[in-house]
């Protein structure tokens, strides 16, 4: 299970360096988490692996996954982190100061996927760089397997997961949480692999917008919407354009764009943070666990993409 987050929180900072704020701590198989619980662990270990290896190592034993192994290859890097339980796979998001990312991201061209479809040629590269390692390790693994990633690290994410099932190794993953992911692929692409598929979403994260619908990409998994005020919750289509308006002003009266500033990975977490939180105190009281189903919609596959018209809003 997962101790409640308010009441245990620990801290890994190296000097000069944005201090990482844990809550996650794992005392069994991650399949026992609720809902909530298993979005702040996987947007938490997202978070861990933009770091280095020794910082991310003493983030994962705080969180309780102290077996950690880095893959590195020309700038493209993820990281498996295990315990007795379970197996994930972290990869990391766009670094700006990194040419290999900022690369990645502009290489916007489409080309076939190993899947079906067509696939974003970065996003792709990048994969294809890791694959072979992270496949590697995976042979063996007899553990549930997760995939998480921000941003860069969501698309990584997302196409490491559908590869795994084309592998001749064993083990499929269980589920995927990404957390401000650009678009990855076409229509076909990300409807040949049914994966649970969980896409957060802040508000007006521009990155989520990425590449746009009019070059044939879209949207996969099943969006879990955060309102301005990181509420997470199902809004209609005039209703999220509303929100992301307001949210749209009420940055500018900051002198922030909300766009970039809402792309923020700590941003994800402190919402996330909250509605765990609020669950554990519920819970504490005698009420049940949130249900994913009360935060998210269907498959963008069973509504034909709906969600990326308003993705454009």
């Amino acid at each position: 299970m997962l101790e409640k987050a308010i009441q245990s929180v620990d801290t890994v900072q190296d000097p000069g360096e944005r201090k990482l704020v844990i809550h996650s701590k794992l005392t069994g198989p991650i399949r026992d988490l609720t809902f909530l619980q298993k979005s702040l662990l996987f947007a938490e270990l997202s978070m861990i692996a933009y770091n280095d290896e020794d910082e991310t190592r003493r983030a994962c034993e705080i969180i309780g996954m102290p077996d950690v192994s880095f893959y590195d290859r020309d700038g493209s890097q993820a990281y498996r982190v295990r315990n007795d339980h379970d197996c994930v796979i972290a990869c990391r998001g766009t670094e700006p100061n990194e040419w290999n990312d900022v690369r990645a991201d502009a290489n916007a061209a489409a080309v076939l996927a190993e899947t079906a479809g067509k696939v974003h040629r970065g996003f792709k590269q990048e994969v294809d760089d890791l694959w072979p390692m992270l496949e590697t390790a995976l042979i063996s693994n007899d553990q549930p397997l997760w995939f998480c990633g921000h941003s860069l690290g969501g698309a990584m994410a997302t196409i490491c997961a559908g590869r795994c099932f084309l592998s001749h190794i064993d083990s499929n993953p269980d589920q995927l949480f990404t957390f401000g992911s650009p678009r990855v692929g076409d229509n076909r692409y990300i409807n040949f692999v049914k994966l649970e598929h969980y896409r957060f979403v802040n508000n007006n994260d521009i990155v989520t917008r990425v590449p746009p619908i009019l070059m044939g990409y879209r949207h996969c998994g099943r969006e879990v919407y955060l309102n301005r005020n990181g509420k997470m919750g199902k809004l209609s289509h005039l209703a999220r354009r509303r929100d992301r308006w307001r949210g749209f002003f009420r940055g500018l009266s900051k002198w922030k764009i909300d766009h970039f500033s809402d792309h923020s990975i700590h941003n994800y977490i402190d919402a996330i943070l909250k509605a765990v939180n609020e669950e554990n105190l519920s819970m504490s009281e005698g009420g049940a666990a949130k249900e994913a189903t009360l935060f998210t919609g269907k498959m963008n596959s069973d509504v034909h993409n709906q969600h990326d018209d308003h993705s454009e809003a």
